[in-house]
């Protein structure tokens, strides 16, 4: 397999046009990849970059951040979003101490077994940081390949493993030049071929792009909408983890009720905390982060 002009034409675009990104200097090791990667989903890189600077500088090596307990890791996600990430982290650092010496390892398979790190994020690990050839494929990539190889407005709402098969087709063959391209796709539909306001016209594949040389028909189906926050679950859940973050100790259930007036509510996003292992129960009717010191409440 030769290099694709496609591919070809998005490299070149790329090294002249992509942000200058921390985690894509040279030299930048594999763990500090992977956690660009997971702090990356669903979050944009304005709210990542500081976060992604203190946490590597706390635990530069994940055998570092698997000696520190799951609360810290919770504590100092802040309010990034999603805060399971923090605690699938730090499983994630406790197992390559255990598994690979403290290493993030290079084989995909490897990558996989890893605790929260799902096929993006064990591809995207192994591209970026040891330039294998593999498809990496989210939104941004699968928005450009459906428009510029096969005309659609988008590629769905989910990944599907035509996607995988459609995206390897458009890589070279030297894994280190895939690995670039990989990136640039990446960065293309990113900051150019977006969803709502593609600027085709600084497009590098303007004059190939099948969705445009069709008209640019609209979506026919249903696209992806930001997700509603205010009075959700994850609201009441951010604000019950906040008091438990900036405490120093076990909370008593009194204070945690204070912040959301909805008590089934309120019960429902605590109860899901402790669920999902963020969050433990104590003794005396009092709560704390996952790992915090203290007696936890016999689970029956």
């Amino acid at each position: 397999m030769s290099e694709t002009p496609l591919a070809t034409a998005v490299v070149r675009w790329y090294d002249k046009n992509a942000r200058d990104l921390p985690w894509r200097e040279p030299g930048v090791g594999a763990w500090a990849i992977l956690v660009s990667e997971v702090m990356l989903q669903q979050t944009p890189v304005v709210r990542v970059l500081p976060a992604w600077r203190a946490w590597l500088t706390r635990w530069p090596e994940p055998a570092v951040l698997a000696a520190d307990t799951p609360a810290e890791a919770i504590r100092m996600w802040g309010r990034l979003g999603y805060p399971r990430r923090a605690l699938r982290l730090h499983e994630c650092a406790v197992a390559l101490v255990e598994r690979h010496g403290g290493a993030v390892p290079t084989e995909l398979e490897q990558l996989l077994a890893l605790p929260g790190v799902g096929s993006y994020t064990a591809r995207a690990v192994a591209t970026f940081a040891y330039g294998r050839r593999h498809p990496v494929v989210d939104t941004n990539v699968r928005r450009v390949v459906a428009r510029a190889v096969a005309g659609e407005p988008d590629a769905g709402l989910a990944t599907r493993p035509a996607d995988l098969v459609a995206t390897e087709a458009l890589l070279p063959a030297e894994p280190a030049v895939a690995a670039r391209a990989s990136a640039a796709f990446m960065e293309l539909g990113a900051v150019v071929c977006t969803a709502r306001s593609p600027r085709c016209v600084d497009c590098p594949l303007v004059d190939r792009c099948a969705w445009r040389a069709s008209g640019q028909a609209a979506p026919a189906g249903p696209t992806r909408r930001p997700q509603r926050y205010a009075g959700t679950d994850r609201q009441v859940r951010g604000r019950l983890l906040a008091v438990l973050r900036e405490s120093t100790g076990p909370v008593r259930r009194e204070r945690l009720d204070l912040v959301w007036a909805d008590d089934v509510q309120r019960a429902r996003a605590l109860a899901g905390l402790v669920e999902d292992g963020l969050v433990q129960a104590l003794a005396a009717d009092r709560y704390a982060l996952a790992g915090e010191p203290g007696n936890a409440v016999p689970q029956l």
